[in-house]
């Protein structure tokens, strides 16, 4: 991985990245749990400082937005496209991932609620125990899951998308649509069971990782990376369609 010359970049973007290095390691510190074995600290430490440099290249301060927001988003976005050069998933997990999907919108379809795990176990042929197992093994999808575009166009939606708040550097209809598509993103929220529902607040929201999270709800890291899974695996499912 190369970097682009330092020399190139003026001493007031020299300056932004000097002062916002701290954000790489928050970054990767945020994100190392959710990459598979193969992926290093160096590797996303990398990614993520080919993000800064390509956010202190980019950023507009005219748009009213806080460099720091900015820096974060492209830095979480360069580690990202840095999981998808190495191909992190298997095919296997893809199959395993768009099974578990497939299953959930058809039973959703079928019984106009949502399904409860002993249904989508029933629905893949499998035990329970097996289908917590599929969700651990796919858990690392996540982080994609929430980045994944969901239109076809060069400005494409994201789930992450939906979370954000850039009403600040958006032209009034695209705040307008940002806003609807936020409305529409909580009222999916809302159909999650309550302890998918806590596990994607606490995430994504407060931003606290899956140990914290396990310590809050009680519960195994497991058995959140499973709940944290299958909400996701939901959340696109809905969205999906409802953008369709």
């Amino acid at each position: 991985m190369q970097y682009p010359p330092v020399g190139k970049i003026n001493d007031d973007k020299t300056k932004l990245i000097k002062e916002h290095l701290y954000l790489v390691d928050i970054m990767v510190g945020r994100m190392v749990t959710q990459v598979p074995s193969f992926m290093n600290r160096d590797d996303m430490q990398s990614a993520g400082m080919l993000g800064l440099l390509d956010a202190a290249n980019k950023f507009d301060p005219s748009k009213n937005i806080l460099f720091k927001t900015f820096a974060e988003y492209r830095i979480r976005g360069s580690i990202l496209d840095e999981m998808r050069k190495l191909d992190w998933f298997s095919r296997s997990l893809r199959d395993k991932h768009n099974r578990i999907s497939r299953a959930v919108s058809d039973l959703e379809n079928k019984f106009g609620r949502e399904p409860e795990e002993f249904e989508i176990a029933h629905e893949l042929d499998v035990s329970l125990e097996d289908y917590h197992r599929m969700l651990g093994q796919v858990s690392h999808l996540g982080c994609v899951s929430l980045n994944e575009t969901l239109d076809q166009s060069d400005e494409g939606r994201s789930f992450l998308d939906t979370l954000e708040d850039k009403r600040e550097s958006m032209s009034p209809g695209s705040r307008m649509e940002n806003e609807e598509m936020t409305k529409v993103f909580a009222e999916i929220l809302e159909t999650l069971n309550e302890k998918e529902k806590i596990v994607i607040s606490l995430y994504y929201y407060e931003e606290l990782t899956q140990k914290e999270i396990s310590d809050v709800m009680s519960l195994s890291e497991g058995r959140v990376s499973q709940l944290h899974s299958q909400a996701l695996i939901k959340l696109k499912s809905k969205l999906a369609n409802r953008l369709s």
